[in-house]
């Protein structure tokens, strides 16, 4: 049965649109690859260059036509696939940077910015196709355009693995070497999960889990402007009220990204997935998540209060979306990206949010520490601490959390990168100086929690 949209939702829409930055973020479709192995790594990329074209060929296009016919811009058409550890285990090449190769041709062909995949599950142990692709990804992120990787390092049901946060610190930095001429950009693209979502629709984590189908679309939208709106005509009114008005809110948007993604499924033949529910910023000023904070009575993101301020808003942005939606999936929540979101880039900048006061805020919301730019000479172990610290939260709390940081080569703290686009400008934040080398050093596998005990 079609999704009924009222003429008032219609209008209300239009206004969103037009002066609240409302829009669908992404349109995924996941891809399964898992047919595409093959012992010759050559005879694999073929196959995966060809698989990817044949199903997302009207991709771009559809989400084009939907965009004109509804009125709703949908900003990206995107792609993931299956784990390329997974793909690649049957090849005898020594790395897959040629398998990322056939990605980015691909995506480059049919449209898509960014396909996301490259990727690897490890939170309780690395095969030899793990440690392929692991040590891979330097290479295939500063040889490619539009490839993003991720790797799962913890779980709530299997703790953390410490030997690949610890190799993960390291490929981090050489991912910044690599990319040194472009501020260390292939680290954007690399993402370190726990509890990593198999339906994630934003990138740079997006990768198809084994468990999806041969292909699904999954949506992701994107309301802060919408929400920020709410906001500010209610300066006065008690929080629980306040609550509810963005539940309200976040309904509608909500509905709204369910027609996209059920047209777009239709369209391209495969079956609807997941409406991803979370606020996710860009670097203009109105579509940001921490202007929604301040707008709550904070005088500025990052002080005192911006944990419990931020706990209302995700809880209130899941309640009113997951009864707009028949699935909710991906990350759902609200993302505080530093470098996509022009407020929390002021925050930083003004001294009031620091790494710590970002990390505690990681443990109400979606997904983590993203998008955070460090000095260029931070040593491997402590990003690999700063890894293991997120992932803890992730495994404690049983939820998603993951890490995006860039050592920018060259850059101290003080200093800024311009990454351009929506990936935005990112100031250097400081780290502390005492070393973690010892503890990461370590290795081994921290163990599951008591919470993982539910069978």
């Amino acid at each position: 049965m079609p999704l009924q949209i009222s003429p008032s939702e219609i209008l209300e829409t239009i206004r969103m649109v037009d002066n609240e930055n409302f829009d669908i973020r992404t349109i995924t479709l996941g891809i399964s690859l898992l047919d595409c192995a093959h012992d010759d790594i050559a005879e694999a990329s073929r196959r995966i260059f060809e698989k990817i074209v044949r199903k997302s060929a009207t991709l771009v296009a559809t989400g084009e036509a939907i965009s004109d016919e509804y009125g709703i811009p949908v900003i990206n058409k995107r792609i993931s696939v299956s784990p390329i550890s997974m793909v690649g285990a049957s090849c005898k090449s020594g790395n897959y940077v040629e398998l990322a190769l056939a990605m980015d041709r691909a995506a480059k062909e049919v449209g898509v910015n960014f396909i996301g995949g490259f990727s690897a599950l490890v939170q309780k142990g690395m095969t030899e196709s793990d440690l392929k692709l692991i040590n891979s990804i330097p290479e295939a992120l500063a040889s490619t355009e539009r490839v993003c990787s991720s790797v799962n390092v913890a779980s709530t049901k299997a703790g953390i693995n410490m030997d690949a946060v610890a190799l993960l610190g390291r490929i981090i930095k050489k991912t910044a070497e690599l990319t040194a001429d472009r501020g260390g950009l292939g680290c954007a693209k690399l993402v370190v999960f726990c509890n990593a979502p198999e339906d994630n629709p934003f990138m740079a984590g997006a990768f198809h889990g084994p468990g999806e189908p041969e292909a699904v679309v999954n949506v992701g939208i994107s309301g802060p402007g919408v929400v920020l709106n709410v906001v500010k005509k209610n300066p006065n009114i008690p929080l629980g009220q306040l609550a509810d008005r963005i539940k309200r809110t976040t309904f509608k948007i909500t509905r709204m990204g369910e027609l996209v993604g059920r047209e777009a499924a239709r369209r391209l033949d495969v079956p609807f997935g997941i409406i991803d529910l979370s606020l996710a910023p860009t670097p203009a000023w109105g579509d940001s998540v921490a202007e929604i904070l301040e707008g709550m009575g904070l005088e500025r993101c990052g002080t005192h209060g911006t944990t419990a301020a931020l706990a209302m808003l995700n809880d209130a942005v899941k309640k009113g979306g997951a009864m707009a939606t028949s699935y909710v999936g991906g990350l759902t929540g609200a993302f505080i990206p530093v470098s996509e979101d022009a407020g929390m880039i002021r925050a930083v900048e003004e001294g009031t949010l620091c790494l710590d006061k970002l990390e505690a805020m990681t443990c109400v919301c979606s997904v983590g520490l993203d998008m955070i730019a460090v000095p260029g000479d931070t040593p491997a172990s402590t990003l690999s601490a700063i890894i293991a610290d997120e992932a803890a939260i992730g495994m404690i709390n049983r939820k998603t959390t993951a890490v995006r940081i860039i050592p920018v080569p060259g850059k101290d703290v003080g200093d800024e990168v311009e990454f351009g686009g929506l990936l935005g400008r990112a100031p250097i934040m400081p780290v502390h100086k005492e070393s973690a080398a010892a503890f990461v050093a370590r290795g081994g596998r921290i163990p599951a929690p008591i919470q993982s005990m539910t069978n």
